[in-house]
Parts: structure tokens; sequence; C-alpha cells
């Protein structure tokens, strides 16, 4: 999509930046349009200017109709974060002996665990940090739960 600048004489495209000058005596700026014509009509004529360079038509609409393609589902796959604590990755430095620096991740020590959930009188599957293990033996699921806005019920 192509778009006029009446102010700068400056107009973008797509594939081409072409600029017109006032200073340039070759190529002179078109003549703005008068203040009794509308806004739509001063871009309409802006829109429609033939580039004196090499006599390709500069429009703001898009020669060809580019459609996003959509693409196939994804599969959901699960973040390396901790829903009770929020726990997530951390960006580090691996420092090799030469004292030669490599970004690496240090990530969240998740765990697959089956924890009894006593409102519900059922296990409830989750993936957690162990510290929110610990810190579920130490306060209790409901109201770790709770404070974490996590509904057990959907689990």
């Amino acid at each position: 999509m192509a778009t006029a600048s009446a102010t700068t004489g400056v107009l973008l495209g797509n594939t081409m930046n072409f600029r017109l000058s006032s200073n340039n005596a070759r190529f002179p700026r078109p003549p703005l349009p008068t203040s009794s014509l509308s806004n739509s009509a001063a871009v309409s004529d802006l829109s429609s200017l033939t580039s004196q360079l090499s006599g390709i038509r500069i429009s703001s609409e898009s020669p060809c109709s580019f459609q996003p393609f959509k693409t196939a589902l994804q599969p959901v796959v699960a973040r390396r974060i901790c829903p009770f604590t929020g726990k997530k990755a951390n960006r580090a430095n691996k420092v090799s002996f030469s004292n030669h620096k490599t970004k690496t991740q240090q990530f969240v020590n998740l765990q697959y665990k089956r924890v009894w959930w006593e409102a519900g009188k059922r296990w409830v599957k989750l993936r957690l940090s162990t510290k929110a293990l610990k810190t579920i033996e130490k306060n209790g699921l409901d109201a770790v739960a709770k404070k974490a806005g996590i509904d057990l019920r959907k689990l």
C-alpha cells in the first residue's frame, strides 16, 4: 500500500521510494490541490501520479491483492513456566575457561505430579515447579491455587 504525504512530497510504495523535491528543475513538484477540494480528492490526485523517472504509475492501491495465507493449526505446546509461582526461564551467560560468554537459558525445574485435592476428594495431575511443590506442602493446595488464580475444578 503506497502512502502519500502532501507536506513533504514523499511517496512511499512497497518496492520503491520516490521523492519529489521542489529544488529539482528537471522534475518539478506537482501543484498541490486547492483548499476547496476535499481531503479525499487530494489523496486521489497524489495517488495517481506518474513517476517522471521511469514512467511507472504510482497508486495507493496495491498492484496485487495479497491475501495472507492461513497456517494450519499448530499443536499446543506447554510453556516452561510454573502456573503457581510464575517462575520462568532465566537468561544467563555460560562462561568458558577462556572467559568467552555464550547466552544460555536456565529453565525451571518443572515436574508432573499428582497431588491430592482434599476439597474435591480426588487426585489432580499438575505440572509445577519444585518450589511450588514445597509451597503446596506448607500452605495447602487450595490456598496456593486461590492465590495464583487457578480453578482446580477445570483440571
